[in-house]
């Protein structure tokens, strides 16, 4: 298989076989491409588990179960004070 890089992808594989971390370009293509596969297995877990949730929410008003907007605000309210908790 041949594959041709831009210059600037060229220089970075050539960075990091010079940098000692991987012994050849092929060695750094073949890292690059499992990182790929396991980001895209990643993003299709998310997916999946994103509509098992929707799926849930929608059964859940099928069957006439609701919340309320005070609910829905308290709910938020309290994610944003985890969230600035976590960030200091």
């Amino acid at each position: 298989m041949n594959v041709s890089l831009t210059p600037e992808l060229e220089k970075f594989v050539s960075d990091k076989v010079a940098s000692g971390r991987y012994t050849s370009a092929s060695e750094v293509v073949r890292e690059a491409l499992r990182v790929l596969e396991r980001e895209e297995k990643s993003r299709k877990e998310q997916i999946e588990d994103f509509n098992r949730e929707l799926d849930a929410r929608i059964a859940a008003l099928d069957r006439g179960e609701r919340v309320t907007s005070e609910q829905v605000r308290e709910h938020f309210r309290r994610k944003s004070e985890e969230r600035r908790k976590r960030i200091a």
